[in-house]
């Protein structure tokens, strides 16, 4: 593992190949495809190709092939072991010398967590996670969603979806992830983008280290058709959600460590299909 390291702290070294690692990082565990990189980042195809195979040859980055499309990811074991290596080596076992000095979410204990959804729009997916998260522990979490370009106003069929199921929509609101910064902010234990088009920007630097986590899911928005299709596609993306609300509400927060956490997180996202949309 020794003879990898100054390959692959060589290749991060590169600007952008680092934003294409960063991208990947915060869409783990996604597969995802070139174009979609090349299109976020802002680069041509040729030139992502260039970067992706640098990443590929120190072990960073995994190529699948589904179809026609070439589709990316992180190489989690890898990423995990060089950074182990860094903090076993460099900081001589003792982490304080290395990390920040927040812990984030090691110091939970029986009190309630503070949980944040993103999307782009915070008009639906987002406005699901929260309403779902209230209703099925909210004794136990302070559930808030917020968006990074939100709308002016809450999707129609969301809400109608949300009232279906008896949730209260009186104080829903679409909000800007900026509420949630800054010294009056609420601390943040957990963090969650529902779409990929949140995931691939840049959010703000959390403080606090909460945990992260990306369950992308098609955006009901983009649904065509009838209106019962189009309905249709808001029932799908609710009750995807709720099956991994349930999932995380479940967990042992209390008593599982930071990360036992993100792993846990992680373990939920690969039960669901990935967006494709």
């Amino acid at each position: 593992m020794e003879k990898e390291i100054p390959d692959q702290l060589a290749t991060l070294g590169h600007p952008q190949r680092l934003a294409v690692f960063r991208l990947l990082m915060r869409r783990y565990p996604d597969r995802v495809p070139a174009g979609e990189l090349a299109a976020s980042l802002g680069v041509k195809a040729s030139t992502m190709s260039t970067y992706l195979a640098a990443l590929q040859r120190v072990g960073l980055v995994a190529q699948e092939r589904a179809g026609t499309s070439l589709l990316y990811s992180i190489q989690m074991a890898e990423v995990q072991q060089m950074f182990g290596y860094l903090f076993t080596d460099c900081c001589r076992g003792r982490p304080a010398l290395c990390l920040p000095s927040s812990t984030g979410t090691a110091d939970m204990t029986d009190r309630k967590y503070n949980v944040l959804f993103i999307c782009t729009g915070n008009s639906a997916r987002s406005i699901f996670a929260e309403s779902i998260l209230r209703k099925v522990a909210g004794d136990r979490f302070n559930a808030f969603s917020a968006g990074t370009r939100p709308y002016s106003e809450l999707n129609p069929f969301a809400l109608q979806v949300l009232q279906d199921k008896g949730h209260d929509i009186s104080k829903l609101r679409a909000k800007n992830v900026s509420e949630f910064t800054g010294p009056d902010a609420p601390h943040l234990d957990f963090v969650f983008t529902v779409c990929n088009h949140a995931a691939n920007e840049e959010c703000p630097a959390w403080e606090g280290q909460p945990i992260s986590g990306h369950w992308g899911m098609p955006d009901p928005v983009k649904a065509e058709g009838t209106k019962a299709e189009m309905s249709l596609a808001f029932q799908q993306a609710y009750g995807a959600l709720k099956n991994r609300i349930e999932a995380f509400s479940a967990l042992p927060v209390g008593s599982l460590d930071r990360i036992a956490l993100q792993s846990a997180v992680d373990e939920i996202a690969t039960h669901f299909p990935e967006e494709t949309a």
